[in-house]
């Protein structure tokens, strides 16, 4: 089953489109994390999937309900932790644990009170004089101890420190572990999603340029450096194209480029001998793609 279906989704403002019949699935048990430049739609999305805006055309299904119609039905067996965390500043950990707890028909108190604990949050203190990295972990505490099926995290780590933005990623990994919560998160901390992301999906422009397994994508990237060249040979520049290049550039060593259609069980023939392969990192294919139209990395 299918927690979130995104169907042919189109937002405008004014005449301008900011997301174009935008289409994917988050399967149940599994983590998909949508990535995407600043304005390519993403925080517009995350509105449509929690019923918060209407989009012009399309639909967002929610546990398998439109969003938009039934959103407080829905939304009980959700956790949501927004871009700024935000609840009632005088009250404190202890205190939202103890509201939320009743809104909820099952709760893990103690669930909440460890990873407090682990994230070194004090219970006793008022969520307004909580640091931001501190409010963010407060929420994501106060969502994994209702046990949500669905957990929806737009950008939880934006603006927090390196050890801050570790420790949200590491409690992640041991609730996936333990439970298999299925997570819905938009980021752009590519580095810490790799680790725990099934699924990949790239917004450009509006529209979805990437939407596949994290291993397939990372399977058919590869980077080709050439030393001494200033650009493909005729002998060699056919073998290239076919290998679907996203980018190229001449360096004062050599030539290398990012290619997008590498087959490891099948490796290319017409290359010079002096070619040097090697993986990417996802930031370094976004980085590679982000500059491209979205046609053109499909």
């Amino acid at each position: 089953m299918n927690l979130v279906d995104i169907e042919e989704l189109t937002v405008r403002y004014g005449k301008r489109p900011v997301l174009d019949r935008v289409s994917f699935a988050v399967p149940e048990g599994s983590v998909y994390v949508l990535v995407g430049r600043n304005g390519a739609g993403k925080s517009s999305l995350v509105r449509c999937l929690l019923g918060e805006q209407r989009p012009d055309s399309g639909r967002a299904l929610l546990l398998g309900g439109d969003a938009w119609r039934e959103r407080a039905r829905l939304l009980r067996g959700v956790g949501v932790v927004p871009e700024e965390p935000d609840a009632p500043p005088a009250m404190t950990a202890r205190q939202l644990g103890r509201f939320c707890s009743g809104l909820y028909s099952s709760w893990d108190g103690a669930g909440l009170s460890g990873r407090l604990e682990r994230f070194g949050v004090p219970d006793d203190v008022a969520f307004g004089q909580l640091s931001k990295g501190q409010k963010g972990h407060v929420l994501l505490s106060l969502c994994l101890a209702g046990s949500p099926r669905l957990l929806v995290l737009d950008d939880p780590t934006l603006g927090l420190d390196p050890v801050a933005r570790r420790a949200v990623f590491d409690e992640l990994i041991v609730d996936l572990s333990e439970r298999g919560t299925t997570v819905f998160l938009t980021s752009h901390d590519l580095a810490g999603v790799e680790g725990i992301a099934d699924r990949i999906g790239l917004l450009q422009a509006g529209r979805l340029a990437v939407d596949e397994e994290m291993e397939t994508l990372k399977q058919r990237f590869r980077k080709l450096r050439v030393p001494g060249a200033d650009g493909p040979a005729p002998e060699w520049s056919r073998a290239v194209e076919a290998l679907r290049p996203v980018s190229a550039t001449t360096r004062a060593w050599g030539w290398e480029a990012v290619v997008s259609a590498w087959d490891e069980d099948r490796p290319p023939s017409g290359l010079p001998e002096s070619v040097e392969v090697s993986a990417l990192t996802l930031e370094e294919i976004f980085l590679s793609m982000a500059a491209i139209p979205g046609e053109a990395a499909r």
